[in-house]
């Protein structure tokens, strides 16, 4: 998830942006977290940080202050939905490479449902953050169950119980997880199977690569 946003999108995308905001951040409160155990590892760390504007020291610096912007309602389920149904997708093709695949996520309309298109605005998409979790080349949720499945397809049943607000909403959902054996090649640059010929990048990594040469 992390290695294709950092390496893959455009310098400046609000993707890769994002993800080296959660990495600094998540840097600073281990940094500090460990300070009084290991205090000469902490502060020759904290030096070497090259966005720290101020020298003064971890110590000098005060202690963890997360800012109250990271919590946001429903991402916390919504991350735990997603990891469930990966790992069920993930069990379901033991031991083979999961970009080699495109997976069809069907949810009832409800909060399950709506969590995930937090996820996902798009019906399919190879660059949303639930296609990153599922660890696919490709992710499609829908809300009922496709008329046409291949017979090569793997279906898997689950549930997650969602617990918001501290259990004053409760719903057990049932979802269907359906992975199947993606039909288009590997792209050369991103390494996911999106593309139209292994010779050609995939059509994100054509955009990324166009708007790198016009900012040159």
């Amino acid at each position: 998830l992390l290695s294709c946003r950092l390496y893959c999108e455009e310098a400046k995308d609000p993707k890769r942006r994002s993800c080296q905001t959660v990495l600094a951040e998540a840097l600073d409160i281990i940094v500090r977290s460990f300070a009084p155990i290991l205090p000469h590892l902490a502060e020759e760390v904290f030096q070497y940080i090259p966005y720290k504007k101020d020298s003064e020291g971890v110590f000098r610096t005060g202690w963890i202050n997360a800012s109250s912007a990271w919590k946001k309602p429903g991402i916390e389920e919504a991350i735990e939905g997603a990891c469930a149904m990966r790992d069920s997708f993930l069990g379901s093709i033991s031991g083979k490479n999961s970009l080699e695949y495109e997976v069809i996520i069907v949810i009832e309309p409800g909060l399950l449902f709506e969590l995930m298109e937090a996820l996902q605005a798009e019906e399919t998409s190879s660059v949303s953050q639930l296609n990153e979790i599922m660890m696919a080349s490709q992710t499609t949720l829908l809300s009922e169950f496709p008329k046409e499945t291949p017979s090569d397809a793997n279906i898997i049943k689950g549930t997650f119980l969602i617990n918001l607000e501290g259990g004053d909403i409760c719903e057990q959902s049932s979802y269907k997880v359906i992975a199947r054996p993606i039909a288009k090649a590997k792209c050369p640059r991103c390494r996911r199977y999106t593309a139209e010929s292994s010779s050609t990048p995939c059509p994100r990594c054509l955009q990324v690569l166009a708007a790198g040469k016009g900012s040159t």
